[in-house]
Order: structure tokens, then sequence, then C-alpha cells
């Protein structure tokens, strides 16, 4: 196959890609990741609360619709970080139903991020009896996500971020490493810049530990 077909085929590849997401769930990602590393942090709940409305209203109207689903989940657990307290905890159960929705749609949607978001809420929700919390659970999601994405930045930041909170420093540095070389995402450069910022401060805090 010559450089040309493949650069048409490569070019088609990437368009089935794109035209897995809709506008609007691209509106909702947009404004997720203004709010999340361009609003002053006093004023994201109430950004996120709206947002989740939008979101809400989205997924009801495209019930088949995994990209949607997995928003409105990713929005819903950011606010219930923005939240926090019991009154969360509503909010990231929301969330876990929306991404399990998600899985039962189409599980390879957004390159597993349905899997990669359920196992952040599992090891980051407090566990019995206040909430659904599962370090087991935790990592058999984020082991899929990655299955699906083992470049990803995401998928390996929480790899990492996991890894970090349970102790194994030498993996946790080597998923954040992993997760800083991933490439740049199309459309995403606000998110990406966030993200490794995220990825940069967690490195700084396991080399602190390793001394």
């Amino acid at each position: 196959m010559n450089k040309f077909l493949i650069a048409i085929l490569l070019a088609a590849l990437g368009n089935m890609a794109l035209a897995d997401v809709t506008d609007d769930v691209v509106r909702v990602r947009a404004s997720w990741e203004k709010i999340k590393y361009q609003t002053p942090e006093k004023e994201r709940e109430a950004a996120f609360e709206q947002l989740a409305k939008e979101s809400a209203s989205l997924k009801e109207k495209n019930p088949k619709d995994a990209p949607a689903a997995i928003w409105h989940g990713i929005i819903e657990s950011s606010y219930a970080g923005a939240k926090g307290g019991l009154g969360a905890l509503t909010l990231a159960k929301n969330a876990k139903k929306s991404f399990e929705d998600a899985l039962a749609i189409d599980p390879k949607a957004l390159d597993g991020s349905a899997y990669t978001s359920l196992g952040s809420l599992y090891y980051q929700v407090p566990g019995w009896p206040l909430g659904f919390g599962d370090e087991k659970l935790a990592l058999e999601y984020l082991t899929k996500g990655l299955s699906l994405n083992p470049k990803g930045i995401d998928p390996n930041y929480f790899y990492g971020d996991f890894l970090y909170r349970n102790g194994d420093l030498e993996g946790a540095e080597k998923a954040l490493k992993k997760a800083l070389a991933a490439p740049p995402r199309e459309g995403r450069t606000i998110a990406d810049e966030g993200r490794r910022k995220e990825i940069n401060e967690l490195l700084a805090k396991v080399a602190q530990k390793k001394k």
C-alpha cells in the first residue's frame, strides 16, 4: 500500500472516530474542560451543577449514545468532587450509573473511557457503609480501560494515581511518565495541558515520598 493510500485510510479512520461524538457532546465536553481547568475553584460547584443539568438532558434525549452517557458521568463526578461532603455521594452514585449505562451500550466508546472513569470512582469514593468504594473493582476497571487505550493520558494518569494512593511508588511513577508521553488529543488542548499539570504535581509527590 503506497503512502497516499495509507494517508487516506488514516484520515477515514480518524473521521470515523470523530463521528462517534455528536456536536452536543463536544459542546458539554468543552464546557467541562473550561470549568475544571480555567474556572476559579470557588465558582466550580455552581458551574458544574448547571452543566450537569445540560448533560443529563442530553443523555435523556439520546439513550443509546454511549459518549453522552460517559460525559454526563464525568460531569456528575466532577460536580461531586467540587461539592464534597455526604451530599456528593448521591452525585457519585449517579455518575456510576451513567458509566454503567455507557458500558451496556458500547464498552469501547471513547477508547474505553467508561471503564477508566468507573475505576477512578471506585477508588476515590468511600467504601461501605458510607459509599460504594472498592479497591479491587477499581483496579479491575482501570486495567480494562488501559487495555483499550494503553497509551492514553487519562487511563495512565488514573492508574498512576491509584498506585500512588496504594503505596506503589515505582509503579505510579512508571504509569505517570507514560501518561506524560501520551500523544496530544485533537481538539483537547485545554484538557491535555490541565492533565499534564496534574501529572507533574503527582510526580513531584512521588519523588518526595521516594526520598
